[in-house]
C-alpha cells in the first residue's frame, strides 16, 4: 500500500492556500465523560487529554474532579500541569495565578510521597521563573532527582513557561528525548493509519424479490382445464384401444416428468445480467461511480496473478470488473460517501478474482449460470416426444369412432394443449423463481460473509496499526521541538538570548486530517510558525512539515522590529475557520489559516464551540494572539510589563 497522498505543496508558507483532501473522524470513548460519571473517572480522563495535548479540556476535567472530593497529591500535580501546559505566566489570569498559590500553600497538608515531591519541585520551578537572580542549581538537581515520569511530565508541559537561563540548562536533555522519541513506536509506518478514511461496512447485493405470485394465481385454473381436458382424450383412447393407450399414456407421463426436470433448470435470467446493471441505470455514469471504475482499475492492474502485464489482465477481465464496479456503485451510491471508504472492498475483489484465476475457477459464475447442452437436448427431445403420444392418443381415440366421438377427441386435444402449455408456463415460471431465489440467497449470504471477514480484517489492521493520540502528540511534539533547535542554530541563539517564544502550529497546503470523538485535529502537513522574540525584535520562521516522515520544505525567514509589528487581526467563520492577519508597517499583511471549519464532522455529543476551542489550544493559538496582540498594541513594553518579574514570587512552605 502505498502511504503517499499525494499533497501538492505550496511555495508560500506565509501566505499559503489551504485545501482539504481527506478527513476522518474516529469513532472513539477515550475522551467521553457520562454526565454522571464519578469524580475519579473525570480525573482519569482529564489525564488522558492532558498526556493527549488538550490542555485546556483537562483543566476543566481535573478541576470538576477536584471541586467534587477527588483530591490527592497526583491530582494536584496534574493539576498544576493542566493549567501551565502550553501557556506563559502572561496566559495566567489573575484568578488562576490565586488558584496556583492556593494550591502551593496546600503542599505542606499532603503526606510525603513521590507525587507531593514533584509537586514541591513544580511549584520551586515557578518560585525560580519569577524571582530575578535565583539560583537554578537546587531546583534542577530536584528536577533531576525525580521519578522519571514525574520529571518527563514536568519537562513537557513546562516547555514554554520555562525561559533563560534555566532553559537552556534543560534544552540538551529535551532535544535529546526528542531525538530518540521522534521516529519511535515505528512511525513511518504506521503515520498513515490515522489518516486513512474509515472503511464503510460490507454489502452485497440481495436476492431480488420473487416475482411467482402471479403465476401461482393463475396456476390452479389451468391445471384444472388441462387435468378435465387429459382424462376426456385418455378415457375415449382407452374406450377405443385399451391397451394401445395404456402405452402411449406412460409414454406421455414419462415424456412430461422428463420435460418438467429438466425445463425447470433452463433458467431465462442469469445471475450475471442481474448484478451487471445498477437499479438505477440513470445514474450509471455519474461521478462516483466513475471513481469506482477508477479504482477497480487500479487495483486490478497492482493486484494480478503472475505472468499478466497490467494492461493484459484488465484486458482479460474486463467484463468482470464493469459488472463489479456496477454493482459497488449501486450499492453504496445513496450513501453519499467517497470512495475511499470503500476501497478496501474494491481492493478484495480485485484480490479475489486474482485468487480464482489462479484457482481456475474465475468463470465459474459465468458457467453455473448456462444451461448444459444435455440439459437442452432432453427438454427439446421429451417435449417432441410428448407431442408425438398425444397425438397418436387422439388417433387412438378417434380410430372407428362416430362423428360425436371425434369431435370430442378434438375438443380434447385442442384443450389439453393450450391448458397443458398454459400450466406447464406458470408451472415453470413458479419453480424457476423459487430457484432463482434460493440460488441468489445462497450466493448473497456466501458473498456477504465474505466481504464481512475481509471487512473485519482490514478494520482490524487498521486498528493495529493506527498511532495512538499520544503518539500523534509525541511525535507532533518532537518536531516542533527539532524545528525550534534548528531555528535557534541557525540565528545562533540561546534560550538566554529570548524574552519569549511562540510557535504556531497550522494545517499545511493541501492536507489529510483526523481526529478522534473528543478530540483535536491531527494533520498530515503542518505548517510550522516560530515567533522568536529577543532584545533586538522578532524572528518569524515558518516551514512546511510532512508528518508522514518528519521533512520539512519551503521555510521561509523574516525579521522586524517590535513597533514594525502595527497589527493583528483574528478572523473567525463558521464556515471556513479561523485565520490570522498580521499587518507589519514595511509590508503587505499576511493572512495566516490557524484552522479549518470543523463544525460538519461533529458527533450528536459534541459541542462546537467546545471542539473549535480545542483544536484552537491545539494549535497554540491562544498563546500566540494574547502575546502578538499585546505587542502590536504596546510593542516591547507589553511584553516588560508582563515577563515573569510581574509575578510575585511562589513560595511552597513544608
Amino acid at each position: 500500500m502505498s502511504h503517499n497522498d499525494g499533497a501538492v505543496y505550496s511555495s508560500a508558507a506565509f501566505n499559503s492556500t489551504i485545501g482539504i483532501q481527506a478527513e476522518t473522524v474516529h469513532d472513539s470513548t477515550i475522551y467521553f465523560v457520562h454526565p454522571d460519571a464519578s469524580p475519579q473517572e473525570k480525573y482519569r480522563v482529564g489525564v488522558q487529554l492532558l498526556e493527549d495535548g488538550v490542555p485546556s479540556r483537562a483543566r476543566e476535567m481535573i478541576t470538576d474532579a477536584i471541586v467534587h472530593g477527588h483530591d490527592s497529591t497526583e491530582v494536584r500535580f496534574h493539576w498544576v500541569l493542566a493549567m501551565l501546559s502550553a501557556r506563559t505566566h502572561h496566559d495566567l489570569t489573575a484568578e488562576e495565578v490565586e488558584r496556583l498559590r492556593y494550591a502551593s500553600r496546600l503542599v505542606r497538608t499532603y503526606a510525603e510521597d513521590e507525587w507531593k515531591e514533584a509537586l514541591r519541585v513544580t511549584f520551586d520551578l515557578l518560585a525560580v521563573l519569577s524571582t530575578t537572580g535565583s539560583e537554578t542549581g537546587p531546583v534542577l538537581k530536584q528536577l533531576q532527582d525525580l521519578p522519571f515520569r514525574q520529571h518527563d511530565a514536568i519537562l513537557r508541559h513546562l516547555d514554554v513557561i520555562l525561559t533563560g537561563g534555566l532553559k537552556d540548562d534543560l534544552w540538551a536533555e529535551t532535544l535529546g528525548r526528542a531525538r530518540a522519541e521522534r521516529f519511535g513506536n515505528d512511525r513511518a509506518q504506521r503515520v498513515w493509519a490515522y489518516f486513512a478514511p474509515v472503511p464503510i461496512g460490507a454489502r452485497a447485493v440481495p436476492p431480488r424479490p420473487s416475482t411467482a405470485a402471479a403465476a401461482k394465481a393463475a396456476l390452479p385454473v389451468r391445471a384444472v382445464l388441462f387435468a378435465i381436458s387429459g382424462t376426456v382424450l385418455w378415457a375415449l383412447a382407452l374406450t377405443a384401444e385399451p391397451a394401445q393407450a395404456i402405452v402411449e399414456l406412460s409414454v406421455a407421463l414419462g415424456a412430461g416428468l422428463t420435460a418438467a426436470r429438466f425445463g425447470v433448470r433452463w433458467p431465462g435470467l442469469t445471475t450475471k445480467a442481474r448484478i451487471s446493471h445498477p437499479r438505477n441505470p440513470a445514474l450509471a455514469e455519474d461521478g462516483f461511480t466513475k471513481r469506482v471504475r477508477h479504482s477497480f482499475d487500479h487495483y486490478f492492474s497492482v493486484r494480478r496473478p503472475h505472468g499478466f502485464t497490467s494492461d493484459a489482465w484488465l484486458a482479460h477481465t474486463v467484463e468482470i470488473r464493469s459488472s463489479l464496479a456496477a454493482e459497488i456503485a449501486d450499492l453504496y451510491r445513496e450513501s453519499r460517501i467517497g470512495v475511499e471508504r470503500v476501497d478496501w472492498l474494491i481492493r478484495y475483489l480485485a484480490e479475489d478474482a486474482r485468487h480464482r484465476h489462479t484457482s481456475g475457477t474465475l468463470s465459474d459464475q459465468h458457467l453455473k449460470d448456462q444451461s448444459p447442452v444435455r440439459t437442452k437436448a432432453l427438454t427439446v427431445a421429451s417435449l417432441v416426444v410428448l407431442g408425438v403420444a398425444t397425438l397418436a392418443a387422439f388417433g387412438t381415440a378417434v380410430s372407428g369412432a362416430a362423428q360425436p366421438r371425434s369431435l370430442w377427441a378434438f375438443l380434447a386435444v385442442l384443450g389439453a394443449g393450450w391448458s397443458g402449455h398454459a400450466t406447464a408456463s406458470r408451472w415453470l415460471e413458479v419453480r424457476r423463481e423459487e430457484r432463482r431465489l434460493d440460488r441468489e440467497t445462497q450466493d448473497y449470504q456466501e458473498q456477504l460473509t465474505a466481504r464481512q471477514i475481509a471487512y473485519q480484517r482490514w478494520k482490524s489492521f487498521l486498528d493495529e496499526t493506527r498511532p495512538s493520540e499520544l503518539e500523534m502528540e509525541t511525535w507532533l511534539t518532537c518536531d516542533k521541538t527539532s524545528f525550534v533547535d534548528e531555528a535557534l542554530r541557525h540565528h545562533r541563539l540561546t534560550w538566554r538570548d529570548l524574552i519569549t517564544h511562540t510557535i504556531l502550529v497550522a494545517p499545511g497546503p493541501s492536507y489529510k486530517r483526523g481526529r478522534v470523538r473528543g478530540g483535536p485535529w491531527r494533520y498530515s502537513h503542518y505548517v510550522f510558525r516560530l515567533f522568536l522574540f529577543t532584545q533586538d525584535g522578532i524572528r518569524e520562521i515558518s516551514s512546511e512539515c510532512n508528518f508522514y516522515d518528519a521533512t520539512r520544505r519551503n521555510e521561509q525567514r523574516s525579521n522586524y522590529r517590535f513597533d514594525a509589528l502595527t497589527s493583528v487581526q483574528v478572523t473567525e467563520n463558521a464556515d471556513v475557520g479561523y485565520d490570522l492577519e498580521l499587518v507589519l508597517a514595511n509590508g503587505p499583511a499576511r493572512k495566516i489559516r490557524i484552522k479549518d471549519a470543523d463544525a460538519h464532522q461533529l458527533a450528536p455529543t459534541e459541542n462546537s464551540q467546545e471542539i473549535s476551542e480545542i483544536n484552537l489550544s491545539a494549535a497554540g493559538s491562544a498563546h500566540t494572539f494574547r502575546l502578538l496582540e499585546g505587542i502590536a498594541a504596546d510593542g516591547k513594553s507589553w511584553i516588560e510589563r508582563h515577563g515573569p518579574d510581574s509575578l510575585a514570587p511562589f513560595q511552597v512552605v513544608g
